[in-house]
């Protein structure tokens, strides 16, 4: 019986949000400077008075825009090496030990950008779909390339990279409205799993 795995990233495997823990982790001085200044538009947000994605683009680029993919990619993994096995949630490693990876296809499908997410992927010999960061001649350019990997365009990135392949049961792991899309097209929804 052949299986797909989808899950879920920031609070379904994780006990927190990462993206503000490795933008701080990154550069914590710019990052409290930055996160000052951006202020009104978390508030504005919070109101559902502003597009999130716009909000969070400005807001990674005002902390990684100009940075070398050497140095994003170092720092990512330095990130990595940091808070795992801390800010995984126990069960979900357990679990994630527990596959068999003959019968299964795993992929993390994440809103968070793919430069932090990776090195969490490759250890857990995953696939990664996730926000894709913009590098012209390997310089981040604060853009991304494509959508925020959120809502209907999980189900899109999913149903894209999986092609035509066949799976006896489908099940995505999630814990947000940003996973409603990705729940509701799995075979087997599970939401907040491993909380």
């Amino acid at each position: 019986m052949k299986k797909l795995y989808l899950f879920d990233f920031d609070g379904t495997l994780t006990y927190r949000d990462t993206m503000f823990l490795y933008l701080k982790f990154y550069d914590a001085s710019r990052f409290k400077l930055q996160f000052i200044k951006h202020i009104p538009l978390f508030i504005l947000l919070k109101l559902k008075l502003a597009d999130p994605e716009k909000i969070k683009r400005s807001f990674i680029s005002s902390v990684l825009k100009g940075q070398s993919r050497a140095k994003i990619e170092k720092k990512s993994q330095e990130f990595f090496d940091y808070y795992f096995p801390e800010l995984v949630r126990k069960n979900a490693l357990e679990f994630i030990k527990s596959i068999d990876r003959e019968k299964t296809d795993c992929y993390i499908v994440s809103a968070s950008l793919d430069i932090w997410v990776q090195p969490f992927a490759h250890h857990f010999k995953m696939n990664l779909l996730a926000t894709q960061a913009e590098f012209i001649d390997d310089i981040f350019t604060g853009n991304f390339l494509g959508k925020n990997c959120n809502g209907p365009e999980k189900v899109l990135r999913i149903v894209e990279a999986v092609g035509t392949k066949k799976y006896d049961k489908t099940i995505a792991f999630g814990d947000t409205s940003g996973d409603k899309q990705m729940l509701a097209w799995a075979d087997e929804a599970q939401f907040e799993f491993f909380h």
